[in-house]
């Protein structure tokens, strides 16, 4: 089960990234994830009602719903939307797999879990990797400033990502229903930026194209919908550092499509930085034979 879990999340969410490229245009940021969690909300509640699985919450767990909504399926996207202006897609993908490293941190701030030794190789590799990625772009002092903020949104598009897994493995240690948490989780999302949309002025009408009607459909019912329940599910199952792993591979498929459809170059510093931030994944969960076949053995 984990299996299929896990490679439904990476090629759904290996895919995504392109679909909010074509989000990009003439509706804010705002108003595109307000239109992509509601309709993913209201797709998720309604299915759970009618087949009787819709869990009944207290307000404590409402309270931790909201949060998760702000964080993961508000500002995280929100961040990401933005940050499409100014680097490509792929490369937005590779910056999300440095939620591995944040999960870790965050499960050792949080709940007390130890860093390990893979974490302390893990995380130099990783920055040393972003900076690597960039760096053809960093030396072209024109683009700097654009860039700069692509991928300090996307960082903390990443984070607040990461803070979202900690409320939902908070939810499955008190044995609440992932889908159900998921379900208000995207509806409070929604309403968060709904009310930031209204503070801003924006239009709320969306664009009438194939193009985003489409994109808004697969990521509210894919990407939304059945990946996060998967991926949270993978949290639940088998923790959010080892479930984060999953995006190790989003950079292959994300940016394999960005160089087809987004004309992305690469260059030797690109290849580079992208091979840097995938050994780190690599080492955050590379376990010695030995230690496997022991805890074999004690089973």
């Amino acid at each position: 089960m984990n299996i299929v879990l896990y490679f439904s999340v990476v090629l759904i969410w290996g895919t995504t990234w392109i679909a909010i490229h074509l989000q990009h245009g003439t509706v804010s940021a705002e108003v595109s994830v307000f239109w992509r969690f509601l309709l993913a909300a209201l797709i998720l509640l309604a299915s759970l009602a009618l087949a009787r699985r819709l869990r009944p919450l207290s307000r404590q767990a409402h309270l931790l719903c909201m949060i998760q909504g702000l964080c993961v399926f508000g500002v995280n996207f929100l961040c990401f939307y933005h940050a499409i202006a100014w680097i490509s897609s792929g490369l937005e993908s590779v910056i999300f797999s440095m939620a591995v490293l944040f999960n870790a941190f965050n499960s050792r701030l949080f709940f007390g879990q130890r860093l390990t030794w893979n974490v302390m190789i893990a995380a130099p590799l990783g920055i040393v990797g972003i900076a690597a990625l960039f760096w053809h772009d960093l030396m072209n002092i024109e683009a700097q400033p654009r860039l700069l903020w692509g991928v300090g949104l996307s960082l903390l598009g990443t984070y607040c990502f990461s803070l979202g897994n900690m409320i939902s493995y908070r939810h499955q240690q008190q044995q609440r229903d992932v889908m159900t948490t998921n379900g208000w989780g995207m509806l409070y999302g929604a309403l968060w930026m709904g009310l930031i949309s209204l503070w801003l002025g924006y239009d709320f009408m969306p664009e009438n194209s194939a193009r985003y009607l489409g994109s808004l459909f697969y990521l509210a019912v894919f990407g939304s919908v059945i990946a996060f329940s998967a991926y949270f599910k993978l949290v639940g199952r088998i923790g959010a550092s080892q479930a984060a792993y999953s995006t190790l591979l989003f950079p292959l498929i994300a940016l394999s499509i960005s160089t087809l459809f987004e004309n992305y170059r690469w260059h030797g510093n690109a290849l580079l930085g992208l091979t840097i931030i995938l050994a780190g994944n690599a080492v955050m969960f590379y376990r010695p034979h030995r230690k496997l076949t022991a805890a074999a053995q004690g089973k």
